[in-house]
């Protein structure tokens, strides 16, 4: 249960959880994600992730807010149309989006996501 009112958004503020994409979403390289989930309730994700180098293709049934911290990625949407990203770009992902996600340079970025 959290009782504090105030929670400020950083790596120290969770526990770091590893992981992948999933083997049949992967479409190049070896990209390994690391996540500091700050908040969970209520349909309600907060905090930071990071990304190794590669590609894999995304689908969102979910609505997200993320502000990239550094890096360079690339999001494709299926249409073709691409979406460079750097530090201090900020941007929203709808239910419905699908296409692909590719780390060109190690990524982070902190994220609000909605059920």
């Amino acid at each position: 249960m959290v009782t504090e009112k105030f929670l400020r958004l950083s790596k120290s503020a969770a526990e770091p959880e590893n992981d992948r994409p999933a083997a049949d979403r992967l479409v190049s390289g070896n990209p390994e994600f690391t996540t500091w989930n700050a908040e969970e309730r209520d349909g309600l994700y907060c905090g930071t992730w990071r990304s190794t180098p590669g590609k894999w293709l995304i689908r969102y049934d979910e609505w997200e807010y993320c502000r990239i911290l550094e890096g360079h990625s690339i999001i494709t949407e299926d249409d073709g149309n691409e979406h460079h990203l750097y530090a201090g770009d900020s941007f929203i992902l709808r239910p419905g989006f699908s296409g692909t996600w590719e780390v060109v340079e190690t990524t982070t970025k902190e994220y609000v996501i909605r059920l």
